[in-house]
């Protein structure tokens, strides 16, 4: 089209968009692509278990002809609390070869939280692991809805419950049809998936991902990581995390191997690391903490390197060159659930070769420059949305524009309008960007503690503090800490005639109330600081947490 003259020009004339030049962007095409090229490659391992490609393609057709005869289709959600295991990588693609929509859902949560999410994102179906079944099973008695429930009984699951459906996952696929004609989107805009993620108030937010976010984002991963055919990804990230940061799709997109994990154990990881040939996993800090700390007696010496991408707070200089030493690479990420996870990664350049292990780590610790698809990053005025010098000292607000960002939040214009006001999506974090162009995140404009990979709300920690018969005043914010990234730290002031409490006691109180790792770990008695209107100074605050922990 001529924009000048309105008319078409001559490279639109009968150059229309048609079925052979325009197929929607989907996730599911690249799994359709590894089953075909590679189909007796090992897809998926589990415990002694092992998918080709063929039969997990397979599967997850079935899963998808299950749902479509129980009447799930374009637009209903599909929720699954599940761990790392083949039935959630299988729901990543079921669930959307019938329109539907996933909800992976948190099963760190307590049962309150996972009953608003089923309530919220309208649940039709929901897949559970045993393992989760007294959670299932509190969560939908305070739903008080009815749902399809089928139950997930995995053999290498801890101590499993009673069931909580009237179905078995194995039981219901082998009733499926393995030749089930899923079909591309008719647009590529229709959501793909739903992530609860924590705001600033109580309740969380839902996410919405769509196809071709979801498509772009998984070759990004691919490119930015270096995922190959003869790749093998071990899941030491929570698939629930934003899709597992859409390596749920890009390994499968890259013909490489899944290697399940129900939890992070380095008794386990690093023998399977050994076992299985692992090239590439990814994690929170924690992850990377708990494998450089880990008793010798538990490592294995690998013959070639290991690439760990972390998330999350940067790791400390000396996690950095512990893992070095044990024979992994660390690259450093940073994105939120909105962006579809990371949307930066701290891209290696040739001169740092050079450096000693503390500079390496210095430059490792930034959260990066954007990746190959994301469109714009900049560190703006939030105000004039002015970008600001590339200083390494003028502080401003991390903004993404790209084609790898949420639709918005479900049933919440306001929230959306908002985030992504001026054009850009406004992540909320502060950040300098330095002369190379690399972005370093400083501190955060949101109220959000980010503690071992998982979202914390320092106003639902507050709003249970406040509860507490005692406690007059509360205000919590993020303390680093060396293993968690950092973990929620609160600032209590009691009542007069409180008399003697406890740290003890106030975070067994916030445990009672809240799921165990939104808990504070520091409590700190005394007045709070205020500015001359009346409000908490919570910069003064986090100086006084970090002084805590001696930063």
């Amino acid at each position: 089209m001529n924009e000048a003259s309105g008319k078409p020009g001559i490279y639109d004339a009968g150059l229309g968009r048609n079925r052979a030049n325009y197929v929607p962007l989907t996730p599911l095409s690249l799994l359709a692509r590894s089953a075909e090229v590679f189909p007796d490659k090992p897809a998926v391992i589990h415990g002694d278990t092992v998918y080709t490609y063929r039969s997990y393609a397979e599967r997850c057709r079935r899963l998808a002809s299950v749902l479509s005869r129980r009447g799930v289709g374009l637009g209903d959600t599909v929720a699954a609390l599940l761990a790392n295991t083949p039935a959630m990588l299988e729901a990543h693609f079921g669930v959307p070869m019938v329109g539907a929509v996933l909800n992976a859902l948190n099963t760190r949560l307590d049962a309150a939280a996972i009953a608003f999410c089923l309530e919220h994102g309208e649940a039709k179906v929901l897949l559970v692991d045993r393992e989760f079944g007294v959670l299932a099973r509190e969560a939908l008695k305070r739903l008080g809805r009815p749902l399809t429930v089928i139950d997930v009984a995995d053999p290498l699951a801890g101590a499993a419950s009673e069931p909580v459906g009237m179905e078995e996952y194995e039981a219901v696929l082998a009733s499926g049809d393995p030749d089930f004609a899923w079909t591309t989107p008719a647009d590529e805009w229709q959501a793909i998936t739903l992530s609860y993620t924590s705001g600033t108030t109580g309740n969380p937010k839902g996410v919405v991902y769509h196809h071709r976010g979801a498509y772009l984002n998984a070759l990004a991963g691919i490119f930015s990581i270096g995922l190959r055919p003869d790749s093998v990804y071990l899941w030491t990230l929570p698939m629930f995390h934003c899709n597992g940061w859409c390596f749920t799709w890009a390994v499968a997109a890259a013909g490489a191997t899944h290697v399940c994990l129900r939890r992070v154990d380095p008794a386990l990881v690093y023998p399977m690391i050994e076992r299985h040939g692992v090239t590439h996993l990814c994690g929170a800090p924690i992850v990377l903490n708990m494998l450089a700390n880990a008793p010798e007696s538990v490592k294995v010496k690998f013959d070639r390197v290991v690439d760990a991408v972390v998330g999350g707070a940067a790791p400390p200089s000396a996690v950095i060159a512990a893992m070095e030493r044990n024979g992994f690479r660390v690259m450093h990420g940073y994105g939120l659930t909105e962006t579809y996870g990371p949307a930066t990664f701290c891209d290696w350049q040739s001169d740092w070769d050079s450096l000693d292990a503390d500079g390496r780590a210095r430059k490792m610790a930034r959260q990066g420059v954007r990746h190959v698809l994301v469109e714009g990053l900049m560190v703006a005025d939030p105000e004039t949305l002015a970008e600001l010098p590339r200083d390494g000292a003028s502080m401003g607000e991390v903004m993404v524009r790209a084609n790898t960002v949420m639709k918005g939040y479900l049933k919440n214009p306001a929230a959306t309008d908002g985030a992504f006001a001026g054009g850009w999506y406004r992540t909320g974090d502060l950040a300098v960007r330095h002369p190379d162009g690399y972005v370093e995140v400083k501190d955060r404009s949101k109220d959000i503690i980010i503690s071992g990979g998982e979202n914390i709300s320092s106003l639902e920690v507050e709003e249970i503090l406040y509860r507490h018969p005692k406690v007059l005043e509360a205000a919590v914010v993020a303390r680093p800490d060396e293993t968690w990234g950092e973990h929620p730290c609160a600032f209590v002031t009691l009542r007069p005639d409180a008399g003697a409490v406890t740290a003890r006691e106030i975070i067994a109180w916030c445990r009672e109330h809240l799921a165990r790792f939104k808990a504070p770990r520091t409590v700190v008695f005394g007045p709070l600081p205020k500015t001359s209107t009346g409000k908490i100074q919570k910069f003064a605050l986090r100086d006084r947490a970090r002084a805590l922990s001696g930063n």
